[in-house]
Order: C-alpha cells, then sequence, then structure tokens
C-alpha cells in the first residue's frame, strides 16, 4: 500500500478542461448560426415547437459530426460498407464524444425479424438449446429459423500434390421449417379472384388489375403460349392443361415474335404482386391482393418457424418455440431457475438481457413478436438494451422523445435509466416535449421562437428553475394543465366489438360511442392497439361505419417525395402555373419534363467514390432548384414553381388564397395541412425527413378529405410540444362536431380529460393486461381512481 504523502490540492490537470461541447455557426436546415456550450456528463433536454430546429442541432449536427469522425478512423476499404455521412454546415464542434443514438426509427419489418433476432436474446437461447437440449439436435444453427437445413453429394477436386477427385458429403441441419421458410404463415391464393372459369383467355377470364387482352406480357403470353386452349372455357382445361396454367415451370416462348418467359399463374402472382410492400402498392392494386391473398398460419410449425427437429428438443420439458412465444417476464423467472454451471456465463448473459427487457418497460413483449410490429416508442426502447449493461463512459448518448408510447405510470421508470446512464459518467442529450422528463433535467436549450424559417435560434439556456420564468413558449406553457370538460357529448350510436381476443386481449367485448371523441388509454402493452387494430379495423362493423385508421408508420416514397407530391397539392399548382402561362403542366414537374437534365430534377448530384464516402453536391446548372432555367422564367404571382415550393403551408396557404395566385383547390389542402399543426413544413421537405408524429398528421390532413366517418388515430401529440396539443385538440374537436366520430389511442393527460368518453385497458402489461378495466367520462375515472390511469389523471387535473 502506498500512502500519499503531499496534502495540497493539485492544480487541476488539463485534460479535466475539456468538459464541454462548443457548437458555434451552425447553420444545418433551419439554424440561424447557432452557438451553443453543452457541458459533458449532465443531462441536457433539448426543447421547442415542432419543427424549431432541435433535431437539426442534435442529430444533424452533434451525433453526424460524432459519427463521421469516427468513421473516418478506419480505413477507407471499411468506409465503403459503412453509411456516408457529409460534414454538417457548423463553423466550429469542438469537445465531441462518441455518439450513440437511440432513434425512433421503426425496426424493419422483414417476416423474419422478431424482438429475439433483433436484441441477441434468440442468439443465447440457440446455443444454450444445443447445449442442454435432449435430444441433442445439433450445433445452435439447428434451432435457428433463419437456416434452412441442407444436404449435398458428390465429387470435390483437392488440388494437393496429386490432384484427384474425392467424394464427399455435405449436411447442415437448421431449424428452418421448409413449408413457411421460417415466415410462420403460408399464403394462400383464391383462384375465384384471379379468373371467370367460366369463361375463356379469349373472351376475357382474367379479373387480375392491369391484364388487359391487348398486354402482350400477360394475357397475349397465356393466349399465345402453345401450351393452352385459349379459347376453350378455363374450366374444361384437362388436368395437365390446368397444371400448365396454374403452376408450369419457367419455359422460353415465342409470342410475335419476342422471347418471352411462360411460367404458372400462381408463381407470377406471386412475383408481381406478393413479393411488393402492401404499403407501396396502389390503392386498387392493394385491395385486389387484400381480397385475392390470405395468410395463414403455418399448418407445418403452428406458426413458430421452426422445423420439427427444433422443436423436439427440450430443457425440463420446454423447447425453444415455448421459450420464445413466453412473455420475457416470465422467460426470464425460467431462465433464473436453471442451474447448469457448464454454461453458467451464458446463463447470466441471457438473464441480463431478460431482465433488461422488465426495467425498460417492456416485459410483456415475447421474443418471437414480429419486429415490424413494434411502435416507434417500443423500437426504441429495445435499441436501449444492449446499451443499459455496457462498461462504456464518457459518451453521448441522444434520444428522440424517449417517452413516447408511454403511459403516464412508465415515464418515471424512463427518467430513472436516462438518470443512471448520466450518473455513470456519460453525456446525455435528450429531444424531448413531455414537462416531466424536462423537469429532472440539468440543463435546458430552448429553440425557437417559431418552427420553421421562424425558429432555429436558441431562445433560452439554463436551469429547468430559469425555464419557467424565462417567458419563451416553452417556459410559458410548462405548467399548463387541461381541465376536465364541465359537459361531455352524448353519442349518436355504437361500434361493436364483440369476443375480441388479438395478442394479449382476454375476449373483450366494448361498445365504442359514437359522435364523440373517445379516449384508449392504459399502461403500455395492455392491448390498446390490439382492441383497435387487431380486432376493430379491418372487421365487417368497421367497413360499414367507415373506419379510417392512420398511424406513424413510415410514408413509402423517395427524397423526390414531399408534402406536395404526397397530398396531391401539386396537381392544382401545376395546373395554375400552366393556365397563367399558356403552357403544359407537365414543366412544373421535377420528376418529368420541367426537370433539370444535370441532376434530373433531383437538386444533388451524388459522386460515387467507390470504398471512399460518395459526395452529394448542390447541381451547378440550377442551383438545386430542381427545374430547367426556362421553366423557372414562367411565374404565378411573381413567384416561380422553386419558389413556391420552397414556401411554408402558412406562407403558401395566404399566397394561393387571394390576388393572382387565387388557386382555390390548392388552398383547400394548405388549409388542412395548416389545420393539423403543419404550417412550418415546407411544400418540397423531402418526405424521408419528417417524424412519426408529422407523417401521421399528414396522413390525418389526407384523410380528411375523405367520407370516412370514424377516424383512428394512434397517439397524434407524438412530436407535438405543450402549445400545440391545445391546437390538437381544436382540431379534434372541429372532426367530432362535423359529424365525425374520433376514436383516440393516447397517453397524454390532456387529450383523456378533454375526451368525451374513456376505455381504459389494463390493469397492466401482457398477460396482467388485455382487459377492460374502465369504460366512463374522464369525471368518473378521476373520481373512482380505480386504475393507474386514474390515479394519474385526477394528479394532473389537481383533483
Amino acid at each position: 500500500m502506498t500512502t500519499k504523502t503531499d496534502t495540497q490540492s493539485p492544480a487541476p490537470h488539463i485534460a479535466d478542461s475539456h468538459d464541454l461541447i462548443r457548437v458555434h455557426g451552425a447553420r444545418e436546415n433551419n439554424l440561424k448560426d447557432v452557438s451553443i456550450e453543452i457541458p459533458k456528463r449532465r443531462l441536457t433536454v433539448f426543447t421547442g415547437v415542432s419543427g424549431s430546429g432541435k433535431s437539426s442541432l442534435v442529430f444533424d449536427t452533434i451525433a453526424a459530426e460524432s459519427q463521421r469522425m469516427i468513421n473516418e478512423t478506419y480505413s477507407t476499404f471499411v468506409q465503403g460498407f459503412m453509411p456516408t455521412l457529409a460534414r454538417p454546415e457548423v463553423d466550429v464542434l469542438d469537445g465531441l464524444t462518441t455518439a450513440i443514438i437511440v432513434d425512433q426509427q421503426r425496426m424493419g419489418s422483414d417476416p423474419r425479424s422478431t424482438v429475439g433476432t433483433a436484441t441477441d436474446a434468440n442468439a443465447m437461447l440457440r446455443i444454450l438449446f444445443s447445449r442442454l437440449g435432449q435430444p441433442h439436435i445439433g450445433p445452435p444453427g439447428a434451432f435457428a429459423f433463419n437456416v434452412p437445413s441442407v444436404r449435398a453429394s458428390g465429387a470435390i477436386t483437392v488440388e494437393r500434390g496429386n490432384t484427384k477427385a474425392v467424394k464427399a458429403t455435405f449436411s447442415r441441419t437448421g431449424g428452418m421449417c421448409p413449408r413457411c421458410e421460417g415466415r410462420g404463415s403460408v399464403s394462400d391464393i383464391d383462384l375465384t379472384q384471379l379468373y371467370d372459369d367460366s369463361k375463356s383467355i379469349s373472351e376475357g377470364a382474367f379479373t387480375i388489375p392491369g391484364w388487359k387482352s391487348d398486354n402482350v406480357w400477360t394475357v397475349g403470353l397465356y393466349a399465345q403460349s402453345g401450351f393452352l386452349d385459349p379459347d376453350k372455357p378455363i374450366s374444361r382445361f384437362t388436368k395437365k392443361e390446368m397444371h400448365a396454367f396454374l403452376y408450369g415451370e419457367p419455359t422460353k416462348v415465342k409470342v410475335n415474335g419476342v422471347n418471352l418467359t411462360y411460367e404458372g399463374l400462381i408463381p407470377k402472382i406471386q412475383k408481381s404482386f406478393l413479393s411488393k410492400d402492401r404499403e407501396a402498392m396502389q390503392p386498387h392494386i392493394r385491395a385486389f391482393v387484400d381480397r385475392a391473398v390470405t395468410f395463414t398460419s403455418c399448418p407445418e410449425c403452428d406458426g413458430t418457424r421452426l422445423s420439427e427437429g427444433a422443436r423436439s428438443s427440450r430443457i425440463g420439458g420446454i423447447n425453444i418455440a415455448d421459450a420464445c412465444a413466453m412473455q420475457i417476464s416470465d422467460l426470464a423467472a425460467w431462465v433464473r431457475e436453471l442451474t447448469e454451471p457448464s454454461v453458467a456465463p451464458l446463463l447470466t448473459a441471457l438473464q441480463h438481457t431478460l431482465e433488461s427487457f422488465g426495467e425498460i418497460g417492456l416485459g410483456y413483449l415475447s421474443l418471437d413478436r414480429p419486429s415490424g410490429t413494434l411502435s416507434g416508442g417500443e423500437a426504441q426502447r429495445v435499441k436501449m438494451i444492449r446499451h443499459l449493461g455496457s462498461s462504456l463512459t464518457d459518451v453521448t448518448y441522444v434520444f428522440d422523445e424517449p417517452t413516447i408510447g408511454l403511459h403516464p405510470h412508465d415515464i418515471q421508470r424512463m427518467n430513472n435509466l436516462l438518470l443512471r446512464l448520466r450518473d455513470k459518467g456519460n453525456t446525455v442529450l435528450v429531444v424531448e416535449h413531455k414537462p416531466e422528463t424536462i423537469a429532472i433535467a440539468d440543463h435546458v436549450v430552448d429553440l425557437g421562437p417559431g418552427a420553421g424559417t421562424a425558429g432555429g435560434s436558441v431562445c433560452f439556456e439554463g436551469t429547468v428553475e430559469g425555464l419557467r420564468t424565462g417567458g419563451t413558449i416553452t417556459g410559458r406553457h410548462f405548467d399548463d394543465r387541461a381541465a376536465l370538460k364541465k359537459a361531455v357529448r352524448t353519442s349518436t350510436g355504437t361500434l361493436p366489438i364483440r369476443g375480441a381476443t388479438a395478442h394479449n386481449l382476454r375476449d373483450v367485448d366494448v361498445d365504442i360511442p359514437l359522435g364523440v371523441l373517445v379516449a384508449v388509454t392504459g399502461v403500455a402493452g395492455s392491448g390498446k392497439s390490439s382492441l383497435m387494430h387487431g380486432s376493430l379495423v379491418g372487421s365487417r362493423e368497421a367497413a360499414e361505419a367507415g373506419v379510417v385508421a392512420i398511424d406513424q408508420g413510415a410514408i413509402r416514397g423517395s427524397r423526390r417525395s414531399n408534402p406536395a407530391t404526397y397530398t396531391g397539392l401539386l396537381e392544382p399548382i401545376r395546373k395554375a402555373f400552366a393556365k397563367v402561362n399558356g403552357v403544359k403542366p407537365g414543366l412544373f414537374s421535377a420528376n418529368s419534363e420541367g426537370a433539370c437534365p444535370q441532376c434530373n430534377g433531383a437538386g444533388v448530384i451524388f459522386t460515387d467514390l467507390a470504398m471512399m464516402a460518395g459526395v452529394s453536391t448542390t447541381c451547378e446548372e440550377c442551383d438545386g432548384k430542381r427545374f430547367q432555367a426556362s421553366v423557372l422564367d414562367h411565374r404565378l404571382g411573381g413567384r416561380d414553381i422553386s419558389e413556391v415550393l420552397a414556401m411554408s403551408v402558412a406562407e403558401a396557404e395566404e399566397f394561393f388564397g387571394a390576388g393572382e395566385a387565387r388557386t382555390p383547390a390548392a388552398h383547400r389542402i394548405l388549409g388542412r395541412l395548416a389545420d393539423v399543426g403543419l404550417g412550418y413544413l415546407s411544400l418540397g421537405q423531402p418526405l424521408t425527413t419528417l417524424s412519426g408524429g408529422e407523417r401521421q398528421r399528414l396522413k390525418l390532413a389526407t384523410h380528411m378529405a375523405e367520407k370516412g366517418g370514424v377516424y383512428v388515430l394512434d397517439e397524434p401529440t407524438t412530436g407535438l410540444h405543450l402549445a400545440d396539443v391545445e391546437h390538437l385538440l381544436g382540431l379534434l374537436d372541429r372532426l367530432v362536431d362535423s359529424g365525425k366520430s374520433v376514436i383516440v389511442i393516447e397517453h397524454h393527460q390532456a387529450v383523456m380529460a378533454h375526451a368525451d368518453w374513456i376505455i381504459d385497458l389494463g390493469p397492466g402489461a401482457g398477460h396482467d393486461g388485455g382487459r377492460i378495466v374502465f369504460e366512463g367520462t374522464p369525471a368518473d375515472l378521476v373520481a373512482a381512481r380505480s386504475t393507474l390511469t386514474g390515479e394519474h389523471l385526477a394528479a394532473y387535473v389537481g383533483a
């Protein structure tokens, strides 16, 4: 043991002086030369209205530059396999540490991706069963539903000394179910939706969208293939003809002098329709697929995705399919009871991973849950799991609204996790709107004052107490509390749900009142989405009532897609430009005739530098405006088309509302966009840059023009600033007052207090939930305080 002799405190070490992240001159997106200093090893919360520049500062500047600099430490060859990041628009970034981004991006919806595969819990379970499972069937791959069994035999040539052919056999045992190929479900095609068998091919038997009699690639191919009689009704085909018609192998044939490939109708439909993403299909194609194709649980593996061999091996009567189907909190208890010294380190690691699910409030999930079915908030928390037990310190963790999808009861648990990461010596940066999370911050940065071009400045930096008295929009609304309504609307009818059993629902019967604002509440995992999306949406009763479900899922489209193209706004704008200037509307489309020839209307030129980072530069020909110079000479109301697309929704609404540019069709669409709180979005902003809440509100704006009588919204307050929640409540009121019924799955107490009727699910999550624990008015829920939601709502309204 050494003893310390000098009692004088040493001067601070120069290395300890770097305790700030300094940002100077940040100009990314709408940021206006922002300069701030963020303390390290503290919890800093970034606040401000939607579109004020929070994500631009935190994600697109600080985190992006940290990742870019780390990527540059690898060889150029390795960089070729990594995402390419351009340097953000900023003068100085100093004091950065390694950034770990935990965002809300939904997980890939590949049918073979599950919660278990996404968190490595499945990988550990497979090793466990390969070591302890009885009977022993093989290595870990034998329990993997992504690995097919393979067998081969033949001659191989070994080039060693005297080259000679050697007979060899090879086999690999995989866990994939051969029938469904690890997907868990099989598709069944209803042939009556493909053709009318009373007609012949030449009489137009096909009822598939787009299959016209003059189409040589489809109908013409079958009529002139030589395998079938085109003039014979399909019902009178021989067994051989029917097999060739439905299941024929790909064969080269000549049709009208052109070489084409003939194949049976079933594989052709599978390739042309079923291989595409359903959401990306045009509405009439999607309707056809929904009619013609049914997905049923695989009869061979009973939906477990696993082969018979993988299901036969057990540990104490439990096979791997049973383990993955268990609620994770139950699986963790089962793993705790296993005491096998030979795999002790594996059991410890697996137990830690499973218990992390419980800590983060996801103990109600099961490992076989498809990852594409997780909400944005659940996906973000699943990504957090791998960081909870990390030994890394002095790391910057960046979170994007981590409380999304969390009941007020669970927010405290999330706050504790954020504080735990900070207390280990990490810098935690959080973009957040919920006052409960802002309240625990060591440092607050408030951006604004407005959204879009009206934002991008730092309005306040300091403590939470300073924010309260700082006079900013966030400070003024920080202690806002919605009051219970004095009088609630009376329903005009009901929408019945009977015997709902989707996921964890326990044979639920409920009548949803129509003509009023209904809030469906309950802790995360209590069965809210299962009740609404799994049981109501898609039912016969829902179709009759005209139910329109609007979620936060990604809007399909390239970076060329923007709010103007998605909402159909560009159509009346192009026509208005064409009419005033006496030219064709196609000139005013950056994807058509008017596109800049240099960048093909993209506005940027992307240069691929093989293994080195690719570079995207603003097109010099059009200066990023995307149109030919001659198109920009045509004006409407003194503005060219590129200037119109650069406008915000609020500006455009004023522009198209009066004067020479008055266009009622465009003004109506812009009014709906402003109504849903998207007045700050620019018309030409790529859809790929929108948040989950913005996407949902954009979908709502487009659906508001439809005839649907019942709207089902999934947490519409996601990404909304405290000041904008009031605006949203006004919109929901206007929808109900116009004769619509609005059902909202929601955790925000302001929406609960404002509702006419509450349906509360619970009492807990997973198998502890799935029941209706309260139905009635918000005032009754507060008075009863019989559920977790009731307790939190009572505390919120100060009852």
